[in-house]
Parts: C-alpha cells; structure tokens; sequence
C-alpha cells in the first residue's frame, strides 16, 4: 500500500462538517485486532484508491497532490452521468459527483529506486458504492486508480497539530511497537493519515501514523 494524507486540506471538500471540525465521511473498513492505549493493529477490508505521486519536499506533496486528487473529485473525469450521493458531495458541471472519503494519505514513494528522489505518493479512498467498472476513469493523466488488497496495517493515533518532524518522530514510535510485538514484520514505510479539516480544535483531531504489516509464519 504505497498508498494512503493531509487532513489540514480536506476542509475544502468537507463542507458538512460540524462547526468544530468532525465530520462524518465514509472511511475504509477494518477490523481492530489488537489495542494497546494508542496503538491498533487492524485489518483492512480491500477498497479503491485514486493516488498521485509528486516529486519534491513533503510541502510540495501537500499542495500539488491535493490539487490534482481534488480536481478528479470536483468532476475532472470522463464521465457524464449525474447520480445522488450522500453529504458531503462535490460536483463540476457535467460530470458525476463524488463523495468525499477520508483520510487523505501520504507517504513516501516506495516504488522509485533513486534514493535522491525526493517523492510523496498522495491518495484519496473511493467510496465503497464505485467499483473499477463505475468508477469515472481520470482525465489528468497523473491519477491512477488501484485496488488496495485486504492487508493487516499497525496505527497510532495522535491528536494536535502535526508535520514532517512529528510524523517522523510518530512512526518511529510505532515502529519500535511493532518490533517489539514480534507478531508482525514490518512491509512499508511510515505513512500520514489525516481526517480533519484546519478548523478543527487541536485536541479534537484525529492524526494516525500507519504501517502496513504482515503476520510471522508460524506464529
């Protein structure tokens, strides 16, 4: 799962959210395995992803990715059919409305093999109604639309603000959890998980670190 954020952005989509910032957006389901005060190991259900992957700083990834993915959302696709879709709803002239899910991911590139390449993979869950066959196909040739398998994935929760030193510092934490857990071995990097627009009180957000996982034959 290369695949998985900026919370702080989805406030431009969100616009159903309540007036301190927690909304109510489809999100991908999954089972939670295991709990341990902040931390989770969960299983997800497979689903759809719409993702972009940006060359640059982590900022860089924030901005540009969003942009793109946002526009496949407000209508940028090929597709002409109107249909009713449940709050909140984003919708361009003449195209078909998609819902806004969360979280927004983001991650490093794991597919590039030029460790100088500073690059951020950015996606945008799908909501589960659409399957490859009805989902709009992209006009922006940078989009790609895939299928994240069903996957077991380590999480840590936090709340407060967050950027690439915090998230930094989050992983590793959640990292040494996994390790010691000796349950699980490690299959990708850290990745952001965000959830809520920039309005929302500090305290009040919901920020994850996420590390996809896999079980320990013979365990």
């Amino acid at each position: 799962m290369k695949n998985f954020i900026i919370g702080s952005l989805m406030g431009i989509l969100t616009t159903s959210c309540s007036l301190f910032g927690v909304g109510g957006e489809e999100q991908p389901k999954y089972q939670i395995l295991v709990k341990a005060e902040n931390k989770e190991i969960r299983k997800y259900d497979s689903y759809i992803v719409a993702k972009t992957i940006i060359k640059g700083d982590f900022k860089d990834a924030q901005s540009k990715g969003f942009r793109i993915l946002a526009g496949y959302i407000f209508g940028k696709n090929k597709s002409k059919q109107k249909i009713a879709m449940t709050s909140p709803v984003v919708q361009g002239p003449g195209s078909e409305k998609i819902s806004m899910t969360s979280p927004v991911v983001i991650s490093k590139d794991e597919s590039s093999t030029n460790v100088a390449n500073n690059s951020w993979v950015m996606t945008f869950s799908m909501p589960s109604q659409f399957n490859l066959e009805t989902l709009p196909e992209p006009i922006d040739e940078r989009i790609l639309i895939e299928v994240v398998e069903e996957r077991f994935v380590a999480a840590l929760t936090f709340s407060g603000f967050w950027g690439e030193a915090k998230n930094t510092e989050k992983g590793r934490e959640l990292t040494k959890w996994i390790n010691e857990n000796k349950d699980y071995e490690i299959t990708s990097k850290p990745m952001f998980a965000g959830y809520n627009p920039p309005w929302t009180l500090p305290f009040l957000r919901r920020n994850e670190m996420l590390i996809e996982i896999r079980p320990i034959q013979g365990k």
